[in-house]
């Protein structure tokens, strides 16, 4: 696999990648302005404004952040988009928030967890728009992520993914003129994706270029600073009067994760609960199996997972998720809901919610009753994509089944929701998180290449982890060098104010800093330049 940090430049590949953005007009925001939109050039949100959210236009790079406006076409930004779920549909007293990744580009998260990668490699000339093609090994979503970028970014995709996902993300990757290699099994055979991508590289050598999400830290770099900060601005505008307690995420390619390492860093007290598939308990017993939450992969540990920061594992049984799906998305089983207290508001957002953030509603929901969190406590989940990409689901459920009648509903509500329960999961110790990371060495020290050195190092250096989340400042140097040289930098100027709290207008009196970050001002305490 790929080192995606070493800082070397390739000088031919980083000019013919300066050319295709230069033709092409493509300008790179950098992470900073993903996590603080207010720093986008006005002249990209001018362009937007007559974008669709979906559209393969490169200025949708600068929609890849929480804030987007929740319309099809022309929105700019907002509040972090979240939904607070009600008690009434809970059945715990504690806040739980879910950030909404149906209103990025694709409908999904993963158009962040994907820019990374291929924007670390375009900076660096590691990556030749103009002779390579980028593999997008997936469970589903990274793949459209990576291959949306790609187009975005002027350059040819390979989509990797089992052939068992929804039929609707393989016509979608069709529909996007991306190349597909649909691999063996389901949701939890991940090996043979490693397996295919191993059988690329080596076949076509330079002509391919392997941008794995289970092992690239640039996948977790973008959600340490833009999904943990927006975590957090949303329990400091709605969550006032509560503690920030937990957030819960099904492991997955461990991406997601890296916002409770933000979180932790500020806020140590936070608990972290990982999730996997009860049908595959990997972190739990070292299992395999099959299940059907897609997009949380299994079978084996991310290379990107920091175990020393993980509290708690939670078992999520995939037949519950099935089950809610019904509950959630049919208006036979929103009648239920309504009947038992959920209100309408809440009722006609659970579209926003794909299977993986039912898995993960399911998991926040057991956090919340193991730590017996209260009123004054809040966590923090995410819904990674909506329904969107789902719906064939309903019809199989319904062939297996039989009608989704108000009985069966009901049936639904008492065992699979209000019946939630703490079983299945383990608060870890120093030996049990040790015992997680080593299960690792199987899959990439013993299969793809990696060492036992930088495996102990994840485990006993201090300074591993915190180098990993300090990348952020070197890639976006990177990419403001790079949009200097295709000449937008020059022609999209960012604000000249930077104080990321409000505009240059209605900043007061001399707050816009003369010298970047010297600003001593209280509006300016925030600016990401300090």
């Amino acid at each position: 696999m790929a080192d995606t940090e070493n800082e070397e430049i390739d000088e031919v590949g980083l000019k013919n990648a300066v050319e295709r953005c230069k033709e092409r007009g493509i300008l790179i925001p950098t992470l900073e302005q993903l996590r603080h939109p207010e720093l986008i050039p006005e002249k990209v949100k001018e362009e937007l404004k007559t974008i669709g959210l979906w559209d393969t236009n490169s200025r949708n790079l600068f929609r890849i952040t929480w804030k987007n406006e929740p319309v099809e076409k022309g929105g700019l930004y907002g509040p972090v988009n979240a939904m607070e779920l009600p008690p009434s549909l809970t059945g715990v007293k504690s806040k739980i928030f879910v950030l909404l990744g149906k209103f990025f580009p694709t409908g999904c998260h993963k158009v962040g967890a994907s820019f990374g990668p291929l924007v670390d490699r375009l900076t660096r000339g590691k990556f030749d728009p103009t002779k390579q093609k980028a593999l997008w090994p997936s469970t589903g979503n990274y793949c459209r992520g990576g291959a949306f970028n790609s187009a975005l970014l002027g350059c040819k995709a390979v989509a990797i993914l089992p052939a068992g996902m929804s039929q609707e993300r393989f016509k979608w990757l069709e529909s996007i003129g991306s190349e597909i290699i649909a691999t063996p099994g389901c949701e939890s055979n991940v090996k043979e994706i490693f397996d295919k991508v191993n059988e690329l590289t080596t076949t076509k050598g330079d002509e391919v270029v392997a941008l794995n999400q289970f092992c690239e830290f640039m996948n977790p770099l973008w959600h340490y600073n833009v999904t943990g900060p927006a975590m957090e601005e949303v329990w400091q505008t709605r969550g006032k009067g509560t503690r920030l307690s937990g957030v819960f995420l099904t492991q997955g390619s461990a991406g997601t994760l890296a916002s409770a390492e933000y979180l932790k860093k500020h806020y140590p007290a936070v608990k972290l609960g990982v999730g996997e598939a009860k049908q595959c308990p990997t972190l739990l017993e070292n299992g395999f199996g099959d299940h059907r939450i897609e997009g949380i992969g299994d079978k084996h540990v991310p290379w990107i997972h920091n175990l020393k920061n993980t509290d708690l594992v939670a078992s999520i049984d995939d037949e519950q998720c099935m089950h809610l799906v019904q509950l959630f998305q049919t208006e036979v089983g929103k009648k239920v809901l309504a009947k038992h207290g959920v209100p309408k508001e809440t009722l006609d957002q659970l579209k926003n919610l794909g299977i993986s953030g039912i898995a993960n509603i399911i998991g926040a929901i057991k956090l919340c009753k193991y730590f017996e969190f209260n009123e004054n406590d809040s966590v923090f989940t995410v819904a990674t994509d909506s329904f969107e990409m789902y719906r064939s689901r309903l019809d199989e459920m319904e062939k297996e089944h039989g009608e989704y009648t108000e009985t069966r509903a009901e049936c639904d509500w008492f065992r699979y929701l209000d019946g939630i329960s703490t079983d299945w999961m383990q608060e870890c110790t120093h030996v049990d998180r040790r015992r997680m990371h080593h299960l690792k060495y199987y899959t990439w020290v013993e299969q793809q290449g990696k060492t036992c050195e930088e495996l102990n190092a994840q485990w006993k250096c201090d300074k591993y982890w915190e180098k990993k989340w300090t990348a952020n400042i070197a890639l976006d140097e990177r990419i403001r060098k790079f949009n200097e040289m295709t000449g937008l930098a020059e022609a999209y100027p960012a604000p000249k104010c930077c104080c990321c709290c409000k505009k240059e207008a209605e900043c007061e009196k001399s707050c816009c800093c003369k010298k970047e970050g010297e600003c001593e001002k209280a509006c300016c305490s925030s600016c990401p330049s300090k």
